[in-house]
């Protein structure tokens, strides 16, 4: 006999899951209150790594129906999403979202809608990718400078390589300029490769 359960999620601690409860009550499901998991955590947590979430997968088995009011309850990144769901699949829990009008996205139209809207975050993430570059590359031919500021200027990198050349440790000179001993591995390795 299939059970229900009902994984309710909030990402900050003002927020509260009441009504992603009603909506699923208001859908007509009736899920006993020990098989409500709710969850505040960040939905770019995956879901495998959200305690609560990991709790209830123990609990899940063949045949039972796992109710989400949104898509982004499992999951803010699609992939992740999509790997939930086909994991749950492969232990034979239905999913079920009440966003996509209660359907079930283990049956054969919710894996359509789960591959549609995984084209479209990828397409959207193609785009943002782009536009990204297209802004590098748009502040670069500006003169803009990318990165990091430098840790010292060449007046202080000069003193630092000549320091060096006259035999003072790595560690002596990152204490004597105040900077990490991997920037003085990093000034002296630039150095050499300039003068290779």
């Amino acid at each position: 006999m299939s059970r229900t359960f009902l994984y309710a999620r909030v990402s900050t601690a003002d927020q509260t899951t009441a009504n992603q409860l009603a909506e699923v009550l208001a859908a007509g499901f009736a899920v006993e209150p020990k098989r409500i998991v709710q969850e505040n955590i960040s939905g770019s947590v995956p879901a495998s790594e959200r305690p609560g979430f990991a709790r209830l997968l123990d609990r899940l088995e063949a045949d039972d129906v796992l109710i989400v009011t949104k898509l982004d309850r499992l999951g803010r990144n699609a992939m992740d999403v999509r790997a939930t769901v086909e994991r749950l699949a492969e232990m034979g829990v239905r999913v079920h979202c009440l966003a996509l009008g209660g359907m079930d996205l283990t049956s054969a139209a919710g894996k359509m809608t789960m591959g549609v809207l995984g084209a479209v975050a990828e397409f959207e993430r193609d785009l943002l990718i782009e536009r990204t570059h297209a802004g590098l590359a748009r502040a670069r031919a500006e003169g803009k400078v990318m990165g990091r500021p430098r840790a010292l200027d060449d007046q202080k990198r000069d003193a630092v390589l000549a320091r060096l050349a006259g035999g003072a440790s790595i560690a002596a000179v990152a204490r004597d300029f105040g900077i990490s001993r991997p920037t003085v591995s990093r000034i002296r390795d630039a150095a050499q490769q300039v003068a290779a």
